[in-house]
């Protein structure tokens, strides 16, 4: 009898050992099929019906790291370009403040303005509760930075002195804001306008008046949009000899003697327009743009600001010189 019970016991332990052992593939598939990701769920970190979104993690234009837990939602733009960036991606109902230049578009200046540039109020953007704020490494300080970052605000720092620079900012700003594909199809548009326009290409000279003359004449040189557009589109800036913004007086404008001149004066309803203006100078009646009434004013900083109008601006200027 013990012996009967002693080979059923034997048998028993046999078995369970067998059993075990035919499992194991079968757990092992299990196993690995529970921890494999589901469709929509990628990294399975979530039950089914939630959906995830990844942080965003980019390096700005000063080289600063800028992290995000979710596209922003509140933001403040400090600079004109940044601000038209934002509205040219269909984002400006997150726009909860702006710099108090930002004037296009239009229903930006229904946004409540904040002082910026050397005149940045630090207090005023962190009662405005954003979590991101856009700047530009020009306008703004180090200092000003760390200010925010240390009330918990996001900041991303542009320095596009380029259109390629322009491309990049457009890139980043969308991919901030959770509006990739839209960025992408600007840059993709600005492009298509600048790769047309450089294969038609016109000729002359050009000088671009970016102060009147009752203000003290300033204009562009080299290492500016309106100097870069130009060249683009085959024109030669008469002070493409000259770096960024700078003052010149009515001899060297007389003595370069442009074929077109370009302002961006604006007109207040009073007086001369800015194009009047121009072509009333009594000095300036021999320069040829002067003979031809060859004045254009773009009076909207088309070609002033790194964003989606620069392209607008060569298209006026083209057509301008061109006659198309």
């Amino acid at each position: 009898m013990k012996g009967n019970v002693s080979m059923r016991k034997v048998i028993s332990v046999v078995v369970s050992v067998v059993l075990v052992l035919a499992l194991l593939p079968l757990m092992s598939l299990l196993a690995a099929c529970s921890n494999t990701s589901s469709p929509g769920n990628p990294d399975n970190s979530a039950s089914p019906g939630t959906h995830n979104t990844a942080a965003i993690s980019l390096v700005d234009m000063t080289g600063r790291t800028v992290v995000l837990d979710k596209p922003a939602e509140r933001v403040v733009a400090l600079t004109a370009s940044t601000c038209e960036i934002v509205y040219a991606l269909g984002a400006g109902d997150t726009v909860v403040g702006r710099g108090e230049y930002c004037d296009w578009p239009t229903e930006a200046l229904a946004k409540p303005s904040v002082a910026s540039g050397t005149q940045t109020n630090i207090e005023q953007i962190i009662a405005l509760k954003p979590d991101l704020v856009f700047m530009d490494s020009m306008d703004q300080t180090p200092e000003q930075v760390k200010q925010l970052e240390n009330a918990g605000i996001v900041v991303y720092a542009s320095n596009a002195r380029s259109i390629a620079d322009t491309y990049e900012s457009i890139l980043q700003i969308g991919q901030l804001l959770g509006k990739d594909l839209q960025a992408q199809a600007i840059v993709d548009s600005m492009k298509d306008t600048f790769e047309e326009l450089s294969a038609k290409k016109v000729k002359g000279t050009v000088y671009f008046e970016v102060s009147p003359l009752e203000y003290g004449l300033w204009t562009a040189g080299k290492n500016t949009f309106m100097n870069e557009v130009a060249e683009l589109i085959g024109l030669e800036n008469i002070f493409c000899d000259q770096n960024g913004w700078v003052e010149i007086s009515e001899e060297q404008v007389l003595l370069r003697n442009p074929d077109y001149i370009v302002t961006v004066g604006m007109y207040f309803g009073e007086g001369l327009t800015p194009t009047e203006e121009i072509l009333a100078r009594s000095p300036w009646q021999n320069i040829t743009a002067i003979r031809n009434g060859a004045v254009l004013n773009l009076s909207n900083n088309e070609l002033s600001r790194p964003g989606p109008r620069l392209a607008e601006g060569a298209s006026a200027l083209y057509s301008f010189v061109s006659g198309k």
